[in-house]
């Protein structure tokens, strides 16, 4: 037979037991929350994913060393846009501030919101990309029948010299997909189709 004293210590127990579990719950929730930035910002320190840095000024330190620059550009197929570099590559010097233009335009009779999303390949190189401006920044709208240079300013680290895995790389490119934006919410809409409008998965 449970005396009281008994009954008392098994509430306890099971008190506590339901506490500790809706604290496990309520973290669980909690992560589930934070892993999105969490990776996002996770991928822009470490280059994970081929992400490029942003660097709000270049240190000036210039190699001889020189890369080939690759442009790619795709849009998704919801995206009534013509989308491509205005050159497909160029040549530059590892620390060198370099600006490109890609060129976009509507083709639909529709005023088209976009946003890009982006990676360089070899995606290692990512660690060292870094972007000073970028359209990718920023979100882009352009009237029916309307075009617009969009530029990139970036330099490749000179950091990129010490890391083994990377030094006999002479290529990287820079690929960007535009997605078209929701109306309202301000969100990318979700597809994973895309057209490719440029020189896809370059190496």
């Amino acid at each position: 037979m449970t005396t009281p004293a008994g009954r008392q210590d098994s509430n306890r127990r099971n008190r506590m037991v339901a506490a500790v579990c809706a604290v496990f719950v309520a973290g669980m929730v909690g992560m589930a929350y934070a892993a999105v930035p969490l990776y996002t910002l996770f991928c822009q320190v470490t280059g994970f994913g081929g992400t490029t840095q942003v660097a709000e000024v270049n240190d000036g330190r210039v190699l001889d060393r020189q890369m080939t620059i690759r442009f790619d550009a795709n849009t998704a197929r919801d995206l009534a846009w013509s989308f491509a570099p205005v050159e497909r590559s160029i040549v530059v010097r590892v620390g060198e501030t370099s600006l490109a233009f890609y060129r976009a335009e509507n083709t639909s009779s529709q005023p088209a919101t976009g946003t890009a999303s982006f990676n360089v390949t070899p995606l290692a190189a990512g660690a060292y990309f870094n972007k000073i401006d970028c359209f990718c920044f920023t979100e882009q709208t352009l009237a029916p029948g309307a075009g617009a240079d969009m530029p990139v300013s970036f330099f490749v680290d000179p950091a990129i010299n010490d890391d083994p895995d990377l030094e006999h790389v002479d290529t990287i490119t820079l690929s960007y997909t535009f997605f078209p934006l929701e109306d309202g919410d301000g969100e990318t809409e979700e597809t994973a189709s895309v057209e490719q409008t440029g020189d896809a998965n370059l190496n």
